[in-house]
């Protein structure tokens, strides 16, 4: 096999050579084969590792790297997933550890091949050369997560535009599904200003929410974008309080349990879901606010009638990169999980064998029990 840094020069106005192009990413790749075994890196592998590139094929990757994620290693033996990771630390050739972006993705019609890569998240400095503005004080140092939101904010912003023109030209009938529209940008642009900075660690302001409005939202932006091709039934107490919650983070945490189980039962001959709210007493959270024990009365029950879970995945199917989907990357339960303790609710799943449901249950407090 031809080595990633095994190039010839080109002529002057030739066409380059896609190996070059590679040759000349600044992000590290590494190419592995079917045994985890390194099959050729690139100039930027070699000098991120510290070795050439004859000494660094034939070796495993385990012997040059060192998850501190070790579910990664896991995901790479399974030969056919894609993962993007960020901020992982990771010990190389035994050094101390340093942070990395990392993305792993399968090699198109070569089963069991995969590239590795990894990026060091630094700064992308102010326009001046010497990292300097204008004016002679400090550059702007813009992080990879600010100039990613910067470019999905751009198109969203286009997309609530064409929704308020397209307002105007439809009879109020229709005006129901452009207001769907605004009001999912409106989330995923508050969404990603969540997200931009990692380290976040205080949660979004509550105030009182009605549940059943939440899943009434949630459902429609599925139903929406599947083009009405999914049935929701629903079981829902009306007699429930309530929830002290932050309205944006409970329709995201609702709308990845629905859509999760949309995907679990799609290939189910009727597929079923099932949303179901009531009162569950005896059910407290140890460590609420102040430490005191918080009760938990409210359930509401995410149910599908798919295969289930795999059994090995189910003790750790809300820890991050952990997925039984092929192009899932194992993010969505995580961010359920957090976005729920920050509501001081709980989460949790379980598997009724005997009538083929997987249940996922959401706990959580009435408003006025969280101070």
């Amino acid at each position: 096999m031809i080595a990633l840094t095994d190039w010839r020069r080109s002529e002057p106005g030739q066409k380059p050579d896609p190996k070059r192009v590679v040759s000349s990413l600044p992000i590290a790749l590494v190419q592995i084969d079917p045994d985890l075994v390194v099959s050729a890196v690139n100039p930027a592998a070699e000098q991120l590792i510290g070795q050439s590139f004859r000494r660094l094929v034939g070796k495993s990757i385990a012997d040059i790297f060192e998850f501190q994620e070790p579910l990664i290693l896991g995901r790479l033996a399974d030969g056919e997933a894609q993962l993007f990771a960020r901020d992982v630390g990771v010990r190389i050739m035994g050094q101390p550890p340093r942070f990395f972006d990392i993305m792993t993705s399968p090699v198109t019609h070569c089963p069991g091949w995969q590239l590795l890569m990894l990026h060091e998240g630094v700064g992308v400095e102010a326009l001046s050369g010497d990292g300097r503005g204008a004016g002679g004080g400090e550059g702007i140092a813009l992080r990879a997560p600010e100039v990613l939101a910067h470019e999905i904010k751009n198109p969203l912003a286009g997309i609530r535009g064409a929704a308020q023109l397209l307002d105007r030209k439809l009879s109020e009938r229709d005006r129901a599904m452009t207001g769907l529209i605004t009001a999912e940008v409106d989330r995923i642009a508050k969404l990603i200003d969540q997200m931009q900075s990692l380290s976040r660690r205080s949660s979004e302001p509550f105030q009182q929410c009605n549940l059943h409005e939440a899943v009434r939202r949630a459902e429609a932006v599925l139903v929406a974008g599947c083009h009405g091709q999914v049935v929701i039934d629903e079981e829902f107490d009306p007699s429930l309080p309530p929830i002290m919650a932050n309205p944006d983070s409970l329709v995201q945490v609702l709308l990845n349990l629905l859509s999760n189980a949309r995907e679990a039962c799609q290939h189910q001959l009727p597929p079923r879901i099932l949303v179901r709210t009531r009162f569950a007493s005896g059910i407290q959270l140890h460590a609420g606010p102040g430490g005191k024990p918080l009760r938990l009365p409210i359930e509401l029950r995410v149910s599908d009638n798919g295969p289930g879970i795999d059994p090995a995945l189910r003790d750790h199917i809300f820890e991050p990169f952990v997925t039984g989907k092929k192009s899932g990357q194992g993010l969505g339960l995580a961010l359920v999980q957090k976005l729920v303790r920050e509501m001081n609710g709980r989460i949790t799943h379980d598997r009724d064998e005997a009538k083929g449901l997987t249940h996922f249950r959401l706990h959580l407090p009435v408003a006025g029990a969280v101070s």
